[in-house]
């Protein structure tokens, strides 16, 4: 999927809704648990409640990989799911992946040729030969962690080198091997000040913003200080939408929460005279 194609979803939806599929089967309501693939017919549900509000999904690959081949069995299929009724969303592996470039490449080929997702965070310490072999697919994306929302950013990414914290050199240095064409970013909602310089920085480049909602971000904040021209961002809410409730009402609820969500950014795309 390009950048145009994404651009006018949010368009046409007003939304920059990014829902996590990060699936617990320990948190799921019960009743699901006697169906063949739980996992599988819950992500189901949610997609057909929240996909008019929503502009891409992104499922945590370790939520299905804990469960070994059976939940690599639950995320193709609800990938395919994806591709097949929705064909217009954004698919985000959020995987994390990122060694040396024979392994790298396998990675590659497995998340963007077997799974046939439309993107994949990928992880920058190992450096360009890491990153290098996902960046070889049309229309394909790689989502760089930058500036992450967890309370261990603080560890390394804000260490600083040559006057500039680790994040930024990461955000620099990363600008010599894709444009905004075919990498984003990931920078954490509970960050917004920070975000304010990355879009300095980085003017054209969508961000995928995790932590609004349970971790605490502020959407008004993210929208205030990441918003660009063409939009620029994906927020992503995953438990908040996907765990609104744990009754046989959970989707109707996910549903509301998203709309919840879509109304916010509806308002803040006007106020921007982005739509």
């Amino acid at each position: 999927m390009n950048k145009k194609a994404i651009i006018n979803q949010i368009k046409a939806k007003k939304s920059f809704l990014c829902v996590g599929l990060d699936t617990d089967i320990n948190k799921i309501p019960q009743h699901l648990l006697k169906e063949d693939d739980p996992v599988f017919v819950f992500n189901k549900a949610i997609i057909d409640a929240t996909t008019e509000y929503a502009v891409a999904y992104k499922p945590n690959t370790a939520f299905y990989e804990v469960y070994g081949a059976k939940g690599w069995t639950s995320l193709q299929k609800t990938v395919d799911y994806i591709k097949q009724r929705y064909p217009d969303i954004f698919v985000i592996a959020d995987a994390k992946r990122g060694d040396i470039g024979n392994t790298s490449a396998n990675y590659a080929r497995a998340f963007f040729e077997t799974l046939k997702a439309d993107a994949i965070t990928v992880a920058p310490y190992m450096g360009i030969d890491s990153v290098e072999p996902f960046l070889g697919f049309d229309d394909k994306w790689v989502i760089l962690l930058a500036l992450t929302s967890n309370k261990g950013s603080k560890d390394f990414q804000y260490l600083n080198a040559d006057g500039r914290e680790m994040y930024k050199n990461v955000l620099m240095k990363s600008q010599e091997w894709a444009d905004e064409n075919k990498m984003m970013y990931v920078v954490g909602a509970t960050h917004p000040e920070e975000l304010g310089e990355i879009r300095a920085m980085l003017p054209n480049h969508f961000f995928l913003v995790p932590g609004v909602g349970a971790q605490g971000g502020d959407l008004q904040a993210v929208a205030r200080y990441g918003l660009n021209g063409h939009v620029g961002l994906l927020v992503n809410s995953s438990r908040g939408i996907i765990y609104a409730s744990n009754g046989a009402d959970f989707a109707e609820r996910a549903a509301e929460e998203a709309y919840k969500l879509q109304k916010q950014m509806e308002e803040l795309l006007k106020s921007n005279n982005l739509i």
